[in-house]
């Protein structure tokens, strides 16, 4: 395995942990509404996508764009459902099935 890549996928998963567990530590129960700590852990989980996208896209990224049609695909999906349900969930498991989908399509 290539050290870039393993150096990547190993910050992605610690920033990933850390934004689920920034709730749990921080007590957000205990939080004032509408204050500024609240909205910064309401921005966590569209941050965790990213930082998940981006180390996932960027092995993927080449010239061929027969091997870019699940990523794209993939993609198109989670920002189409979340668009349209405003579910992090949903959005995140109709790009999956949708990128499985395109992966198995094209062989």
């Amino acid at each position: 395995m290539n050290g870039d890549l393993l150096t990547v996928a190993l910050l992605a998963g610690a920033a990933n942990w850390v934004f689920r567990a920034l709730p749990v530590i921080t007590r957000s129960d205990r939080m004032a509404p509408g204050g500024w700590l609240e909205r910064f852990l309401s921005a966590t989980g569209p941050a965790a996508i990213a930082t998940l996208f981006v180390a996932a896209i960027l092995p993927a990224l080449t010239p061929d764009l027969r091997a870019l049609l699940p990523v794209i695909a993939g993609t198109l999906a989670v920002l189409g459902v979340h668009a349209a349900r405003r579910s992090v969930v949903g959005a995140t498991l109709a790009g999956a099935l949708v990128h499985g989908l395109a992966v198995w399509l094209l062989g």
